[in-house]
C-alpha cells in the first residue's frame, strides 16, 4: 500500500479533503484511521458518504487500519490516511506502518487545549505524540489545504506542556 497523504483533520473527510487534497496527492483510497468513529454507526456513515466520486472510503479501527496496510492484497491501494488526532498516527507508526510525513490540518479546540493556529489547538497528549512522532524522524506539518506553505509543527508547540 503507497502512502499518498496521512492527516491529522478531526473532521475527517470534508469539502477541503473531497476535492483539493484528493487532487493534490493522486491517491485512489481513503482510509479513516479511528476505534472511535469505527465503532460510531452514524458517524462511520456520515464520513463514508462524503467521500468523493470514484475514491472508495473506508473507516476502519486503528489495529484493523495497521493489518490492511501490512496485506499484499492492498498493494495497489494509493492512500489518504485520515486521522482525529496524532495519537491514533503514533499507535498506526508502531503498529509498522511506514509514515514519513504527517499534515496536520485541523484539531477543534476545547478545554484544555491551546491554539497552535487558527484551526489547530493541541493538548498535552497530542504535544507528547507530535514530540514521539518527530523523535522517529517524521516530518510534521501545518497546513489547512495543499497550497497553503508548510508549517512546522515542532516550532509552534516548543515549549508547550513541558514540566
Amino acid at each position: 500500500m503507497q502512502i499518498c497523504l496521512a492527516r491529522v483533520d478531526d473532521r475527517l473527510i470534508h469539502g477541503q479533503v473531497a476535492t483539493t487534497w484528493v487532487k493534490a496527492v493522486g491517491c485512489n483510497k481513503i482510509i479513516a484511521c479511528s476505534d472511535e468513529v469505527a465503532a460510531d454507526a452514524l458517524r462511520k456513515t456520515l464520513v463514508l458518504q462524503v467521500a468523493p466520486p470514484g475514491i472508495k472510503a473506508y473507516v476502519l479501527p486503528i489495529a484493523k487500519a495497521i493489518e490492511a496496510y501490512k496485506n499484499p492484497k492492498y498493494s495497489d491501494f494509493k492512500t489518504l490516511f485520515l486521522f482525529t488526532n496524532p495519537t491514533d498516527v503514533l499507535r498506526m507508526v508502531e503498529g509498522g506502518v511506514d509514515i514519513k510525513s504527517v499534515n496536520v490540518g485541523g484539531m477543534n479546540y476545547r478545554e484544555g487545549k491551546v491554539l497552535i493556529t487558527g484551526a489547530v489547538a493541541v493538548g498535552k497528549e497530542d504535544v507528547e505524540a507530535f514530540r514521539k512522532l518527530h523523535a522517529r524522524g517524521i516530518e510534521l506539518e501545518l497546513r489547512k489545504v495543499a497550497a497553503d506553505t508548510r508549517e512546522d509543527v515542532m516550532k509552534k508547540i516548543e515549549g508547550l506542556f513541558t514540566e
